[in-house]
């Protein structure tokens, strides 16, 4: 891959856009290889996780590439959004494995909004995040008036959003956008140290969980009944008879994902 760095540990498979002279700008080549990175953790059965994260310490996505946006009319705007959000961003929102953002420096537009795909988010102390769309006569496209507006409530959202405004990581962590701020030299070392975790759990449940949470926002389904139905299902795999074996004999469980 060209705008993107791959690499392997412990079974989580961090995805670095590799962009540094363009601040990680998301154009349409980095979101083809991102569809193909989220493709693999998808298939790839070696990988449980994966982290989200830019290369250099300016940035993780600063934005869209702003360049290949003086051709478009509304026709080819919107295909640009639905592309991508089918292609990347719902693909990551809905993966059975969890994705990480290891959110380092600038997370704007398109890059806030990648951000907000992930299950969850962790920054550096030196990362800031906003929807700056307003700026160029446009609104957010990537999902970010949705995401945001869950994340952290219709008022701030909107603030966010109507102002173009910036907040800092500490703010951040403050509205609920990330779980947790650290230094930028024990970014990846956390949110590795959060998916070892997840990693030693049965694959199947955790995938059953994120499909359960994400309900919450899915109005075409009813979220109690995803539930239950997951639930449910769950008790035919020889994982959960691997866990309450487990319990009972008082030792750690071994998952296969079946």
């Amino acid at each position: 891959m060209q705008t993107l760095s791959l690499s392997f540990q412990s079974q989580i498979l961090i995805i670095t856009i590799n962009r540094p002279d363009k601040l990680n700008a998301l154009n349409k080549q980095v979101i083809e290889e991102l569809s193909a990175a989220i493709d693999d953790v998808y298939n790839n059965p070696e990988i449980k996780s994966a982290i989200i994260t830019g290369s250099g310490e300016k940035a993780f996505v600063a934005g869209a590439d702003i360049s290949e946006f003086t051709a478009l009319d509304a026709s080819a705007g919107k295909a640009l959004a639905q592309k991508g959000q089918e292609n990347v961003f719902d693909k990551i929102e809905n993966s059975p494995k969890p994705v990480i953002a290891a959110v380092n420096g600038f997370a704007l537009g398109g890059g806030c909004e990648l951000a907000m795909a992930c299950h969850f988010r962790i920054a550096s102390n030196n990362a800031r995040f906003g929807q700056p769309e307003v700026n160029l006569g446009l609104i957010p496209g990537y999902g970010g008036t949705q995401r945001l507006t869950q994340l952290i409530g219709k008022g701030r959202a909107m603030e966010l959003i109507l102002t173009g405004n910036m907040i800092d990581a500490n703010t951040a962590l403050q509205y609920g956008l990330v779980n947790h701020v650290t230094t930028p030299e024990e970014l990846i070392k956390k949110a590795t140290s959060i998916l070892d975790i997840i990693n030693s759990k049965a694959p199947l449940a955790v995938a059953g969980s994120i499909k359960a949470v994400n309900a919450v926002f899915n109005e075409q389904v009813n979220g109690y009944q995803t539930e239950i139905d997951t639930f449910a299902e769950l008790f035919d795999t020889k994982d959960a008879k691997e866990g309450a074996a487990a319990f009972m004999e008082k030792r750690k469980p071994v998952f296969k994902g079946i």
